[in-house]
């Protein structure tokens, strides 16, 4: 499976910006898919999960009520939906994928997952 994110951009605070993560491969559509992020000083950082179907969603607390996560099965894309956006979700952003995963399940630690995107900067000026 390759992963290649999109959408990244500077937006100012209170903006939004949806982001894009476009997969090859069979098994995206077997697989739970979830957004990270990292900062130079912060470690990788959970943001949203979805399981294979979409039906089950997990986001950080963090972000309730602000972002979205979603995906297009026939055109094998996830989304990141980002509104209200703060200085503080400056980060680079990373999608990611567990390939064949449990019909209900949303992983949120970052080693469950075996793929990964090569990530997009989203920058947030106050």
């Amino acid at each position: 499976v390759q992963l290649v994110e999109s959408g990244g951009g500077l937006v100012q605070a209170g903006g939004s910006l949806r982001l894009s993560c476009a997969a090859s491969g069979r098994t995206f559509n077997y697989s739970a898919m979830g957004w990270f992020r990292q900062t130079p000083r912060n470690e990788r950082e959970f943001v949203a999960g979805l399981n294979w179907s979409g039906g089950a969603t997990n986001l950080a607390d963090s972000v309730k009520g602000r972002f979205t996560i979603s995906r297009d099965n026939v055109k094998n894309t996830l989304y990141l939906q980002m509104n209200s956006l703060k200085p503080e979700d400056t980060a680079v952003y990373y999608c990611a994928a567990l390939t064949y995963a449990s019909a209900g399940y949303v992983p949120t630690e970052g080693a469950e997952y075996n793929y990964w995107g090569q990530g997009t900067q989203v920058t947030v000026s106050s």
